[in-house]
């Protein structure tokens, strides 16, 4: 029979860990702030690094992608035309490739038509990609201004171009 204490210490250990899985599994989803990062630019020769939080004030789309996958073929230059129209109004781009060794990326954007305009930062170790429970490629995370997601989205299909235009314009 177990005494009292034991079942009170018990209890409280279990809650604990209730709440540590409640918190973790909810770092990351729509409402909630976007988790701060820094990963180097993989086109920078000086290191440059690029941090989310610097881009506060911005409406960010962060966008996961691995130069294995089809569907980031199509998605990156796609963004790419959404990047250069609505930039100047505050709209950043960092597409976060997970790719190692990291110059797979690097051949991956060197057979694309058109050179990519915005960020690209690498993830070598996948541990900002860990950070937000990316599950498959491409995954995007549209954060306001305010640095809070507003739209999870996984994978990429025909028409997706215009659901984003229609989310960013609303928070333009």
């Amino acid at each position: 029979m177990m005494n009292k204490q034991y079942l009170t210490v018990t209890l409280f250990a279990m809650m604990a860990l209730a709440g540590m899985a409640t918190t973790s599994a909810g770092e990351i989803a729509e409402g909630k702030p976007a988790p701060d990062f820094s990963l180097p630019d993989i086109r920078s020769e000086s290191g440059d690094m690029i941090t989310l939080s610097d881009f506060r004030g911005d409406v960010v789309y962060v966008d996961f992608w691995a130069s294995w996958c089809l569907p980031c073929l199509r998605s990156l230059p796609e963004i790419n035309e959404l990047y250069s129209e609505y930039r100047d109004r505050g709209f950043e781009v960092i597409a976060i490739t997970i790719d190692h060794p990291i110059e797979d990326a690097f051949e991956f954007l060197d057979d694309l038509d058109e050179p990519i305009a915005y960020l690209i930062a690498g993830d070598e170790d996948a541990d900002v990609m860990d950070r937000y429970r990316v599950r498959g490629m491409p995954t995007s995370f549209l954060i306001n201004r305010e640095g809070v997601v507003t739209k999870i989205h996984e994978g990429y299909r025909e028409g997706d171009i215009e659901l984003l235009e229609r989310e960013l314009q609303a928070l333009l």
